[in-house]
């Protein structure tokens, strides 16, 4: 007998009974039951039999004894259960079977520990019988392996029961040749995992990638292994979350971020989430977002239009924030202009907005650019009022009423202030989650 290893759970079948069960009279194959057995080797068969297919077992105990036979030839042994239906005669009642297939199956599961294992024959047995296991797996209540058996002429069975020699029968059986395994392994969808990912496309065409990573846990691991690194992704993406970025493949990372070089990068990913939050309806999160980005913009703005690092001009906190350095401002022309451009300029105290439009505004010649940073200074003032001021949540009204600009309009001038910054961004870059959603979208298929 072959020796059963230890570390694996059992294997049970639940099978119903069909007219080409044992052995099919008309082509001397397996039947759909015993076929299964051969492959899959279970270590218990549960059989269904309805009157018509118990009479034939009283008659020769033909199942039990195919299952006992096949056992021998594979050195093992295999546990046979029968239900037995003996009034059942309408084997076509699909409701019938859907409530006792369903309660059949409940007790199976019941004993079954969590290395053990279901597998369900759907090729044996009525249509109706067939339907009725279909819907109970469909539904998801039960873990399980839903195998069908390919006919060996690919076509339909015919039944056949009279003239069944047992063991003449058994002996010129060809399976037990050579032959191939016509087993096939139904990848059956079920209605749970099919509602929750529907829920979880919602969450990401939301831009909420913590509740769809949530969701993927109620999901089988095979559903989920072809996307959910890429929701980690997302969900690191739009928390700025840089460690967890450089946990994924550069080239994952690459064809999701538009802008890739570090510094550009980390502007351009905060602008992006900035907008998402008002995609998503956070005002109160867009205003507070608004000063730092703006901030940065500046920064690159002075750089690449003035030539001005303030680097050059002014000391890096361990927070990464900048002070300007009185040693090295001294006899600058940046210190002049700071000081003309304020009554009293203190020398030590943190680099402001305003400082950097000081600078900008008496160096560039750019009427548009100029023009552009006074409509983001003047909402600036006026939105850090409706954060300041504002206990409830802020509707785009409010942010409207304070500073003539909804949301949009706003994130729409801090599209334009980009151009002059030097970070590289294409109009559809700004539609980036959007295709970063897509293709999460397509990967689950």
């Amino acid at each position: 007998m072959m020796e059963k290893d230890g570390t694996m759970g059992k294997k049970v079948l639940f099978s119903p009974i069909g007219g080409t069960d044992p052995i099919s009279l008309n082509n001397l194959r397996d039947g759909s039951m015993l076929h299964i057995c051969r492959y899959y080797q279970p270590d218990q068969v549960v059989l269904f039999l309805s009157k018509e297919m118990l009479s034939y077992h009283r008659k020769d105990n033909r199942y039990v004894y195919c299952i006992h036979q096949l056992a021998k030839q594979q050195g093992r042994d295999i546990e046979v259960s029968l239900i037995e239906r003996p009034d059942l005669e309408d084997v076509q009642e699909y409701d019938y079977f859907y409530a006792e297939f369903g309660q059949i199956i409940r007790d199976i599961y019941s004993k079954l520990d969590e290395k053990d294992s279901l597998l369900i024959n759907i090729s044996s047995g009525t249509p109706a019988m067939k339907s009725g296991l279909l819907v109970l797996i469909t539904l998801g209540e039960f873990p399980c392996k839903a195998i069908q058996v390919v006919t060996p002429t690919r076509s339909m069975n015919e039944h056949t029961h009279k003239g069944f020699d047992l063991e003449t029968v058994w002996e010129l059986n060809e399976d037990n040749g050579e032959t191939e395994n016509r087993c096939r392994e139904i990848k059956c969808p079920t209605l749970s995992a099919i509602k929750n990912e529907e829920i979880l496309k919602k969450h990401i065409l939301a831009y909420d990638y913590a509740a769809a990573i949530r969701m993927v846990e109620l999901l089988p691991k095979e559903r989920t292994v072809a996307y959910e690194r890429f929701l980690q992704l997302a969900h690191a993406r739009l928390e700025l979350d840089n460690s967890g970025i450089g946990k994924f493949s550069e080239n994952n990372r690459e064809r999701l971020f538009p802008v890739w070089s570090t510094d550009d990068r980390k502007v351009f990913e905060y602008a992006l989430s900035m907008d998402i939050k008002r995609r998503r309806g956070e005002y109160a999160d867009f205003i507070r977002a608004f000063t730092p980005l703006f901030a940065g913009l500046l920064e690159r703005i002075l750089l690449k239009t003035c030539r001005i690092d303030l680097k050059r001009y002014c000391k890096v906190c361990s927070d990464g924030s900048m002070k300007w350095d009185i040693n090295k401002l001294q006899g600058t022309e940046v210190l002049r202009l700071l000081e003309t451009g304020f009554y009293e300029f203190r020398t030590n105290s943190p680099v402001y907005s305003s400082h950097m439009i000081v600078l900008i505004e008496k160096m560039s010649e750019d009427n548009e650019l100029t023009k552009l940073i006074d409509d983001l200074r003047f909402v600036e003032a006026k939105i850090r009022n409706v954060a300041a001021h504002q206990m409830t949540a802020i509707p785009d009204e409010m942010i409207k009423m304070n500073t003539g600009y909804n949301a949009k309009q706003i994130m729409d001038l801090i599209k334009k202030l980009f151009h002059y910054s030097g970070i590289r961004v294409k109009k559809d870059d700004w539609n980036s989650y959007d295709i970063m959603n897509q293709r999460i979208i397509e990967k689950m298929g």
